[in-house]
């Protein structure tokens, strides 16, 4: 029996235990196996993922990535980092966004799997889903929603059909520039939503009181926004 890949789930997402010797193309290889093998098993479900027993670059960690998703109908939402309290965050991390998807799907959302950066700038009708980090100099431009499971920190321009029920949602919130409907964040407000914001905690930015404020994501503050 080959163990060179172990598979654990959790509720909202799953851990891959990997081979900490095996060369990682031939351990890539074995995760797709793994994946394709048990596909039915997992059926179609949005998770989040965790690699553990070796170090992995950034680029290992999103061939992985690719591997799971071409070999199974998995949507991998975020990879979650090593942690104690791994179950609690999948949960967490899901249940936050899990409220979000169903809006999305209704308003024609659309998924984009990977991170933008050199200066890209993503433009589209409808919300959008970021699987991937806004780099610095970064433009994200939606006539509604947006959400980035990544951080952003470069720009986000929601509600482009000019309304200011929308929002914006990351899991690491920093941006140069945001904009909701016709308002906009200000400047001096940067250092303030830097300093609330705390690293890996999701952040809702919206209109209230003709100004766009930033939140905690909760299952409370989403069903007022989104229900």
């Amino acid at each position: 029996m080959n163990n060179s890949v172990i598979i654990k789930s959790y509720k909202g997402g799953i851990a891959v235990y990997l081979d900490a010797e095996m060369e990682f193309e031939q351990l890539a290889g074995e995760v797709a196996a793994k994946f394709r093998d048990n596909a039915r098993f997992f059926g179609d479900m949005r998770v989040a993922v965790s690699f553990e027993g070796r170090e992995l670059t950034s680029l290992e960690e999103k061939k992985l990535v690719d591997a799971i998703s071409g070999n199974s109908d998995l949507h991998i939402v975020c990879v979650v980092g090593k942690d104690r309290e791994k179950e609690k965050r999948f949960k967490e991390t899901m249940d936050a966004f899990e409220r979000y998807f169903p809006k999305a799907e209704q308003n024609n959302g659309q998924f984009y799997r990977g991170s933008l950066s050199h200066g890209q700038i993503l433009e589209t009708e409808g919300s959008i889903v970021i699987v991937g980090d806004v780099a610095p100099g970064c433009s994200v431009i939606s006539t509604k929603d947006i959400i980035v499971i990544g951080r952003l920190l470069g720009s986000a321009y929601a509600g482009g059909d000019g309304s200011d029920e929308h929002f914006v949602v990351a899991l690491e919130m920093s941006p140069q520039k945001l904009k909701i409907g016709d308002f906009k964040y200000k400047t001096k407000e940067k250092s303030r939503w830097q300093a609330r914001a705390k690293k890996g905690q999701p952040q809702i930015a919206f209109v209230r009181k003709n100004e766009v404020q930033m939140q905690a994501v909760t299952n409370e503050l989403l069903s007022e926004l989104i229900l």
